[in-house]
């Protein structure tokens, strides 16, 4: 927000010396030594004109002296008292003017941001972008976004931004009307009804049939490359128990994303993992894609069962004091226990924001992707926390990331810290 304001105070000031410099300039008497030099070069050309005739006898002494004292009287006249006498004129007309520009821009630019712009934006901004605020002020700054939209229900990108803020705080129900306002607004944006299906489907328990299926439609056919869209159509034909369609999208999101990285080897683990399983287990695979853009939110610990506990595995997630102003509290935090080697499928996930940094972490298999697919029953796992600026389980460059070492089912005390990026 300080950067904000001070790049339109930087604005201000360039527009005003760009009005005033020539206003005072025109006030001053810069044009009088040109003129003054004109009229000099003048009497020299007569006078050099006279002395020729002189010489010449043309004219006599008396008739040259005359001519003379008229010449040099004019110059006098026209040189020494006319443009002085206007540089005075327009002198003390031109300051006024200039402190009432002065004046008047600074004012007239506020006014303007108070009744056009979105200050609302600038103040959820600068509080997502530090940790120095409680929760209790985010959300009074997006209550406060909130009540400014009902006051001006056509500001597109403020409803944009109020749906990411609710998002960001796990309010999904909000952020899916929020999202249906921008959407009104907004027309063939894929990555706006992306982001719609998303919230509904986690507005509605984790569910992407009806509504959000229709809107990731209509997201693919606006753009058929749009990534989030392809992750969760696939999840929707798992849902729908169509594993060839599954694949079908897993593969057209694979050819998006660049060879090697990260993202493309989680898609290809997708695939895989799906062809093995085949279409005799595709229940066990059914949640496979869920950690691509709605990955389950916290599990409260009251739900872990004594059958779980042996074969859970805990610790603590902390962020790197370096990375600390590269997180803002709108991120979003996976916290994931994978097998060592094979799938790169997890076995758990958690979700929570970027806000409650540094967390105590409990994953068990309750917290299972798929029902067969069990952590308690893998022999080592690797346990990873990443950061995520776009709210998407697959990594993405930029993302921040810390994981451990192999370590077995059943392993307390664990430490991660966050002080990795992903390329």
């Amino acid at each position: 927000m300080t950067l904000f304001w001070f790049l339109a105070a930087l604005l201000v000031a360039a527009t005003l010396a760009a009005l005033l410099w020539p206003l005072l300039r025109r006030a001053t008497a810069t044009d009088a030594p040109d003129a003054e030099r004109a009229a000099l070069a003048v009497f020299r050309d007569h006078k050099r004109a006279l002395d020729a005739e002189q010489a010449a006898g043309t004219i006599g002494t008396a008739e040259y002296e005359t001519a003379l004292a008229e010449l040099t009287r004019r110059v006098a006249e026209e040189s020494g008292d006319a443009l002085p006498g206007a540089a005075r004129v327009l002198q003390p007309r031109a300051w006024p003017v200039a402190l009432i520009v002065a004046a008047i821009i600074p004012v007239a630019a506020l006014l303007l941001y108070q009744r056009l712009g979105n200050p609302g934006a600038s103040a959820v901004a600068a509080v997502a972008a530090g940790h120095d605020v409680t929760e209790q002020q985010v959300n009074a700054m997006v209550e406060g976004l909130a009540q400014r939209l009902k006051q001006r229900p056509d500001d597109a990108d403020g409803w944009v931004l109020l749906a990411h803020s609710y998002q960001a705080l796990d309010r999904f129900p909000e952020s899916a009307d929020a999202y249906a306002h921008a959407a009104a607004l907004i027309k063939d944006d894929a990555n706006l009804l992306a982001d719609y299906a998303d919230a509904l489907a986690m507005a509605q328990g984790r569910k992407l049939a009806g509504q959000p299926a229709a809107l990731i439609e209509r997201a693919l056919a606006i753009d058929p490359k749009q990534k989030k869209a392809l992750a969760l159509a696939a999840t929707v034909a798992l849902e729908a128990s169509d594993t060839s369609a599954a694949l079908a999208y897993w593969r057209r999101l694979a050819a998006e994303l660049p060879p090697g990285s990260e993202q493309a080897g989680q898609v290809a683990g997708f695939i895989a993992d799906i062809s093995a399983q085949g279409q005799g287990k595709v229940a066990d695979a059914k949640s496979t894609p869920r950690q691509v853009a709605t990955a389950p939110v916290d599990v409260p610990p009251a739900k872990a069962t004594a059958q779980t506990s042996a074969g859970a595995v805990s610790g603590r997630v902390d962020l790197a004091p370096a990375f600390a102003a590269k997180v803002a509290l709108s991120d979003t935090v996976f916290i994931f226990a994978r097998a060592a080697e094979g799938s790169r499928m997890p076995l758990a996930v958690l979700r929570i924001p970027a806000r409650e940094l540094p967390k105590d972490f409990r994953l068990d298999d309750s917290m299972s992707m798929a029902p067969g697919v069990k952590l308690s029953t893998t022999p080592a796992v690797v346990v990873e926390a990443r950061i995520s600026k776009s709210g998407g389980a697959l990594p993405q460059p930029g993302d921040l990331f810390g994981r451990t070492a192999p370590v077995k089912p059943g392993t307390a005390d664990l430490r991660i810290v966050i002080d990795q990026v992903v390329p």
